[in-house]
């Protein structure tokens, strides 16, 4: 495996940071599509709680994250695009293109990354994709959670594993890069199923990954069930002995561009040691330190 710092010092000479935006979107299991509430997880900005308001311009949002940024992070830094909240490609085709493009001609944005669903890229966007690609590299981050569809179908994912083996076959004949994102710890899941997502992820051509714990977000359907006793998050410990077994499955040239990540403070009740960051990194670099 290769971390993502080394991968992107290695492709752009230099570190690289996400800028986060929002785009005026929503996604298919909020608006009734194919459910309403969203996942069982997902808070109410949609996972994009450090992101800037989607009622300002990209290039705006693009300067707001550069400045909160900049503070501390190296000068020479680029900058990634991060078109994070909610699922960014449920929208019009034209509408992508214009805040892609926007994104694109930033002076200081190097690459974009646009997360998403994989249910959520039918051909017209993936036209779009793929124009954007050509002109700067692309990252397309796809929730996966996990590869058992009861499991999915418990949170309301919304759609079945075959559909994100499609969406990253289709991506990757685009050439665009593909990162998916994967939960450990889900009701219902015990360390070898997490383990088989992580397996099938890599099987089916994933060029990335990102890893994370399950959060207990306020105003969350799974708030309820964990408050009621329904639902135990991992412990550190617990979390990283997964991520180590994980990582044992990953091929050499496979891109880790998270071990862990770390919910909004203000919503987080669980667990309470992802609040801690610096602790948490210190943690990681301990542990890993000849992996990162």
């Amino acid at each position: 495996m290769i971390t993502a710092a080394k991968y992107f010092k290695e492709k752009f000479g230099h570190k690289m940071y996400k800028a986060a935006i929002s785009l005026d979107v929503t996604c298919p299991n909020r608006d009734g599509k194919v459910g309403k509430g969203g996942c069982a997880f997902c808070s109410a900005g949609g996972s994009g709680e450090f992101a800037s308001s989607c009622v300002l311009p990209v290039r705006e949002q693009i300067d707001d994250a550069i400045a909160r940024l900049s503070r501390k992070v190296p000068s020479d830094t680029g900058y990634i695009a991060y078109f994070q909240s909610f699922t960014s490609t449920y929208c019009d085709p034209e509408y992508l293109r214009i805040s892609l493009n926007e994104a694109m001609d930033h002076p200081k944005v190097e690459a974009l990354s646009v997360a998403t669903r994989p249910d959520c890229l039918p051909e017209e966007i993936l036209d779009v994709l793929e124009e954007a690609a050509g002109r700067m590299p692309l990252y397309v981050e796809l929730g996966l959670q996990t590869c058992d569809d009861v499991i999915a179908d418990s949170f309301g994912r919304g759609y079945k594993t075959h559909v994100y083996d499609e969406a990253v076959a289709a991506l990757r004949s685009r050439g665009i890069n593909v990162i998916t994102h994967i939960i450990f710890g889900l009701p219902g899941e015990d360390k070898d199923m997490m383990l088989r997502s992580v397996k099938h992820a890599v099987e089916q051509g994933t060029d990335g990954l990102k890893f994370t714990c399950l959060y207990i977000l306020k105003n969350t359907r799974y708030e309820k069930l964990y408050e009621d006793g329904q639902i135990e998050v991992l412990d550190q410990q617990e979390y990283f002995d997964i991520v180590e077994e994980a990582l044992k499955n990953v091929p050499e040239d496979t891109v880790i561009h998270r071990l862990t990540g770390d919910g909004p403070k203000s919503l987080l009740i669980a667990p309470m040691w992802t609040a801690d960051k610096r602790q948490v990194i210190n943690y990681i670099n301990r542990r890993f330190k000849n992996l990162i």
